[in-house]
């Protein structure tokens, strides 16, 4: 094939997440809501539910998307584990995907970047709860180091059935007990 015959390089952005972005963002999720693999949630959310959920984050929360040609098509999330003091070098993480990418390395970039903030934010201890009968999701956090720590018995009713979570933990070892002066 001669060059002057091939597609167009796709344009992959990582970034911060805007208002503008609500809307990809609600429908991606929502997406993961009605295939009912990825959240515990039934019913689906709103653009409004997601400009929330961002003008209240903490300083140590973020919210990043994946956009290809300029089309946001992923996104991911770290949220604080808890507010309490102790638990304040630990995260959870996130990611969606809108389906019809599934399986083509983007979920690898948002994760990668993903864990780069929390590592700029003083995460120690990275958390991700996956869908115990999910083996697709179990194995992509494991590539990224992410071990299995526990499973949570019947833990949510979705699709008719009592669900199992597994909970799944990446250490960064070299992540000193300090938070960054910029996110306190």
């Amino acid at each position: 094939m001669s060059l002057e015959n091939q597609p167009p390089a796709e344009e992959i952005i990582i970034r911060d997440a805007v208002n503008s972005d609500v809307d990809a963002i609600a429908e991606i999720y929502n997406e993961s809501i009605a295939v009912g693999d990825a959240t515990m949630d039934d019913e689906p959310k709103t653009s409004e539910y997601y400009l929330q959920q961002m003008a209240g984050f903490h300083k140590r929360e973020a919210l990043i998307v994946l956009e290809i040609s300029e089309e946001v098509k992923g996104w991911g999330i770290i949220k604080r584990y808890s507010d309490r003091v102790g638990y304040r070098f630990c995260c959870e993480t996130a990611v969606y995907l809108r389906r019809h990418i599934l399986n083509r390395g983007y979920g690898a970039k948002i994760k990668t970047a993903l864990i780069e903030r929390c590592r700029q934010m003083g995460y120690h201890h990275l958390v991700a709860k996956i869908f115990a009968d999910n083996e697709a999701s179990i194995k992509y956090n494991e590539k990224f180091g992410y071990e299995i720590v526990g499973r949570q018995r019947q833990i949510g009713f979705k699709n008719g059935r009592w669900q199992d979570i597994i909970i799944m933990q990446l250490i960064i070892d070299d992540i000193p007990p300090k938070i960054p002066q910029r996110y306190q």
